[in-house]
């Protein structure tokens, strides 16, 4: 039996600021933060790129540029994305722990260009996860929708039993706890530890 343990990014490994982005991709474009989510943080844009609506960072690039009516470079999206990401050197550490006691995986919420870049973006889980480092887009579901977690489980072969889940959005939890997953919400590092310790001493 190998246990699994999938771990959300922004506000759990990573302190993120939506405010800091903001600013920054108004700067890069010249567009209020409202102007920006009429244009691209809706359900039409930015949702649908998490939840796999665009194969490629390319892809997902020249759609946000046709709905901003702008060109961006992909290393300004990707400096404006990065300076909101603070990283969470006890969260981190958490998983490192989780490491020790089964396999991990990264699942957030995310796009391709985020995916294609989260080396760069969050180079103290790159170390760590490897190739785990995945977003939603990769499954072609968002959280909360069931449906994530359980590509998530078919992809690692495993079941829910054996799978432990960590976000800071209650309705992520709900999601994952709907298919029978163990899932924590994250509060602080050290709840987070002692919940990846909880599940893992209750599968032996």
């Amino acid at each position: 039996m190998t246990l699994l343990f999938i771990f959300d990014m922004d506000d759990v490994l990573y302190e993120y600021d939506w405010r800091v982005r903001m600013r920054g991709m108004t700067e890069l474009t010249g567009l209020s933060t409202p102007e920006l989510r009429a244009r691209w943080w809706h359900e039409g844009g930015e949702l649908a790129a998490e939840a796999g609506a665009f194969k490629t960072g390319g892809d997902y690039l020249a759609a946000f540029e046709k709905a901003i009516g702008r060109p961006v470079a992909v290393e300004d999206w990707v400096r404006v994305r990065g300076s909101a990401m603070t990283a969470w050197p006890d969260s981190i550490a958490a998983v490192r722990r989780a490491a020790e006691l089964g396999t991990i995986t990264l699942l957030t919420n995310n796009g391709p260009l985020v995916a294609e870049h989260l080396a760069v973006l969050a180079p103290e889980l790159a170390e760590i996860f490897g190739d785990h480092l995945l977003t939603s887009s990769h499954y072609g579901a968002r959280k909360p929708d069931p449906a994530v977690f359980r590509r998530v489980l078919e992809a690692y072969d495993t079941t829910a039993a054996d799978t432990f889940f960590a976000d800071d959005l209650p309705e992520n939890v709900r999601g994952a706890e709907s298919i029978g997953i163990s899932a924590h919400l994250f509060v602080s590092p050290a709840a987070l530890l002692d919940a990846i310790e909880t599940f893992a001493a209750s599968r032996r």
